[in-house]
């Protein structure tokens, strides 16, 4: 399948000039991380090290691409389909494959900007103000190795699910709300591992994150078929 390159920029760069023009939208991305991290740095500042807080912090910011993107993603098709500048896009030469391609870029790269950075600031805190122990413990590779990998596979997932949701609907805050209630189950798997319900093994990171490759890689042709020109446009669901 041949994609134009500059089709997908174009659409990524007119994404990200509304990104910097709805208030809404920074503020997702400047609140949520927020809300996610206040927690484990209160924790760390107040209390000792111990395995179930290393635990607790992954599910913390492991939130931040999970719900940064499922927000945002609701602007893909029913924020353009809102504000009526759908229909001129979907009249351009643009396939679906490359528009849903740029929206996914569009919102997959401002999340793991912010996710990466708030686990710069998370460890600058630890290293400054944490109590003794605690930055050995939490900043061990296992850790930093899981956050690093397991944000851009959570990412992922929430945005495809996310685009598939607002491709159905013509409200964005309806799509938004909707968005974070499907990708709940996710944040509660964490939590189940976060207060050892569910074991954390390595065979379970594996599994998990074989299963999230997965399902990015494919997401984009699960995806696809929720793109017809014609029902985006007459706005049907």
């Amino acid at each position: 399948m041949n994609l134009s390159t500059r089709r997908v920029r174009a659409i990524f760069r007119k994404d990200f000039r509304e990104y910097r023009r709805n208030g809404r939208i920074i503020a997702t991305m400047a609140v949520v991380p927020v809300i996610f991290a206040i927690t484990p740095l209160v924790d760390m500042a107040t209390t000792a090290v111990s395995t179930l807080q290393q635990q607790h912090l992954l599910v913390y910011l492991l939130g931040i691409p999970a719900i940064v993107p499922a927000v945002v993603a609701a602007w893909a098709v029913a924020g353009e389909r809102q504000q009526g500048t759908l229909e001129p896009v979907l009249t351009t030469p643009i396939r679906g494959e490359e528009f849903l391609l740029a929206k996914a870029l569009a919102a997959i790269v401002p999340t793991l900007a912010i996710s990466y950075a708030w686990y710069g600031v998370e460890a600058a805190c630890v290293g400054l103000f944490g109590r003794p122990g605690v930055p050995a413990a939490l900043l061990r590779a296992p850790v930093l190795l899981a956050l690093l990998l397991f944000t851009p596979l959570v990412a992922g997932w929430s945005i495809w699910i996310a685009i598939a949701i607002s491709a159905r609907m013509n409200d964005v805050r309806a799509a938004a709300q909707l968005n974070v209630l499907v990708i709940l189950p996710t944040i509660a798997v964490s939590a189940l591992v976060a207060f050892n319900v569910i074991h954390p093994t390595p065979g379970l990171a594996l599994g998990l994150g074989a299963a999230l490759l997965l399902f990015d890689v494919l997401g984009w042709r699960i995806v696809s078929p929720a793109f017809d020109r014609e029902r985006l446009i007459a706005g049907t669901r």
